[in-house]
């Protein structure tokens, strides 16, 4: 129902009013008339208005300071537009030398976001947890609801984000949003959160895929299992080619997000007739849209399905990923918010279409849970079509989007790995904030975010349950970094976003409400087990996993930061905001200097 989008409308739909993207006035040169514009000021948006020599402005009387974005609202004044301020003009006065190129489109950023989350391939490699608590009920609704609450944080995060565009992200935001006195523990916090979350991300991604590419070969045959060698050494073959493409291919990720999109949506519409024609049987529409079932699980009935949204929420969780990637955006405060918005809106909508025709060629539950390493979808698609080669087909669409998926998570993580460091928050961070100006990307701390995932990767020695925690783990870590800036926010009563050119205007109090009521739940679910009894193999390790990275981020902060760290480099009593809802600071020493332009406008 179209109310249901009616808070979103000014991310989702963003108009001139919220844009501040109206064309220029007309050239005197070219007209041959002479014309003098300036703005008022009545309220938080600003309005042209033309005006006469003998009429004085109600609010300003002389031609307003540029705004900090290149594509914000311009004033003429005798024909001639004030100096433009270039993306890393504006990034210098959020405290931050430009070293990126800015050769990445909104579309592009929607389709990394669109990519991170991978619906189908999320879904499929997940799909054990919902068959487990509550089956097509969980399965279906689970999805929609998560999908509305996700929507909710995306639309938080955006409002902010078009506030604070940098590659902090989340991280930033909480700096500048709480306190003075908490601001360096808040922000610390919040990094680490977000740094992990990153890790853990593409860390689930690469590794769920090895298990699926794996489980490929059990369609041929079905008595192979992969040992714990095999799925590791699979696991860091994905991790090479996703990070080889990331190092030597960046100037293609602008191509290979776009991709992604056309990929995503082709392949969603092939499985979807294909199972639906193919299928010798049909579930009934009662059996997709009413049917639940969690005796599998062990827990109450009520209690099952919500342990079950563990599904909906990790594979919607990567969105506010790519905001590290506002600084290779020539338009950040306006292109990234809109592309995390609609990307959840997307995904969502995307896993509706997905999710209904396997409900309804479902085959028997029993069979599939008892698959090895949890993948169940390779047999899915076997049995329905009744080949192996058919099951393969479809599978591989499911992979090629796992490719996708990898490379999206691995950008999006070494460029939250450089910003953190970029402020001194990583041990090495001198090091690990390097920028390689040859391949135009922070290669070293690619190298980090590479060389972490591979170690973690080896705790599948160990346990397989312990490593199958990190799913839980990168769910809650993404959540909780999301919810300390929108909670930060609320406290501090949305002063900073009252000029946002993404306002949630009336519904902002209460979305924000929705998604930190929802984060607080989802850290408490998301650290149970799947199913009861518990012992060593089925115990859910997440809270144990995460516990272990706050300790250390802890011990890092008692030991350095404390009295080395302090947050961002411009102290937030510097910034005001500018003509646009843009956060303008004071340039600090080093960066780009107002009248230079960056190494964007230079390629």
């Amino acid at each position: 129902p179209g109310f249901l989008f009616t808070p979103f409308k000014p991310a989702l739909f963003p108009c001139a009013r919220h844009l501040s993207n109206r064309p220029n006035p007309p050239d005197p040169e070219r007209t041959g008339r002479q014309r003098d514009y300036t703005y008022t000021h009545p309220d938080r948006f600003l309005r042209p208005q033309r005006r006469s020599p003998e009429h004085t402005p109600r609010y300003r009387t002389h031609t307003p300071t540029p705004p900090i974005m290149s594509d914000s609202i311009r004033s003429v004044s005798m024909g001639e537009a004030p100096p433009r301020v270039s993306a890393d003009q504006a990034l210098a006065r959020l405290g931050y030398k430009a070293e990126l190129p800015r050769n990445l489109s909104m579309l592009s950023i929607l389709g990394l976001s669109f990519a991170i989350m991978a619906v189908p391939f999320g879904l499929s490699t997940t799909m054990y947890i919902t068959l487990t608590n509550g089956q097509a009920v969980t399965v279906l609704w689970g999805w929609v609801l998560v999908s509305i609450i996700s929507l909710c944080i995306a639309a938080s995060l955006a409002e902010i984000c078009a506030v604070y565009p940098t590659a902090g992200g989340v991280y930033y935001w909480s700096a500048m949003l709480a306190p003075a006195g908490w601001a360096p523990m808040v922000s610390f916090v919040d990094g680490w959160l977000t740094l992990v979350g990153n890790w853990t991300v593409t860390l689930s991604i690469n590794f769920s895929g090895a298990q699926l590419i794996l489980s490929a070969i059990s369609i041929f045959n079905e008595d192979f299992v992969a040992n714990e060698w095999q799925t590791v050494l699979c696991f860091w073959a994905v991790m090479l080619v996703c990070a080889s493409v990331n190092a030597f291919g960046s100037r293609y990720l602008d191509l290979i997000n776009k991709v992604c999109i056309y990929w995503t949506g082709a392949s969603v519409l092939i499985i979807m007739v294909t199972i639906l024609v193919m299928a010798p049987s049909k579930r009934s529409a009662e059996f997709v849209f009413s049917h639940y079932d969690a005796s599998a699980s062990g827990w109450p009935s009520g209690w099952s399905f919500f342990v079950g949204l563990l599904q909906a929420a990790y594979t919607l969780t990567g969105y506010g990923m790519v905001a590290s990637m506002c600084e290779e955006v020539q338009n950040p405060e306006r292109e990234v918010p809109r592309a995390i918005v609609l990307s959840v809106a997307a995904a969502g909508v995307t896993g509706v279409i997905y999710l209904i025709p396997i409900l309804f060629v479902l085959p028997d539950v029993t069979m599939l849970l008892e698959v090895a390493n949890s993948q169940p979808i390779g047999l899915l698609f076997k049995t329905v079509t009744g080949s192996a080669a058919g099951g393969f087909g479809l599978l591989f669409l499911i992979l090629g989007i796992l490719m996708f998926a990898g490379i999206g998570a691995l950008t999006a993580a070494s460029r939250c790995t450089y910003a953190f460091a970029r402020d001194g928050a990583i041990p090495g961070y001198k090091l690990w904030s390097k920028v390689n100006h040859k391949l135009d990307m922070p290669l070293w701390a690619l190298f980090l975010s590479t060389a972490v995932d591979c170690v973690l990767g080896c705790i599948y020695f160990g346990s397989s349950a312990a490593f199958n925690s990190f799913t839980g783990v990168a769910t809650i870590c993404l959540s909780t970094s999301y919810g300390v800036p929108v909670l930060v926010n609320l406290i501090q009563r949305r002063k900073a976003v009252a000029n946002s050119p993404y306002p949630l205007g009336k519904f902002g109090t209460l979305i924000n409400c929705i998604c930190i009521v929802w984060i607080v739940f989802a850290v408490v679910i998301f650290c149970m087990p799947v199913s009861l009894p518990v012992d060593a193999s089925t115990m859910n390790y997440a809270s144990v996993v995460f516990a272990g990275f706050a300790f250390i981020a802890v011990v890092w902060y008692f030991a350095y930061a404390r009295k080395n760290f302090h947050g961002p480099p411009v102290a937030k009593e510097e910034f005001q905001p500018g003509e646009d809802g843009v956060m303008e600071g004071k340039v600090p020493a080093g960066a780009v200097d107002s009248e230079t332009t960056g190494s964007a406008e230079k390629k």
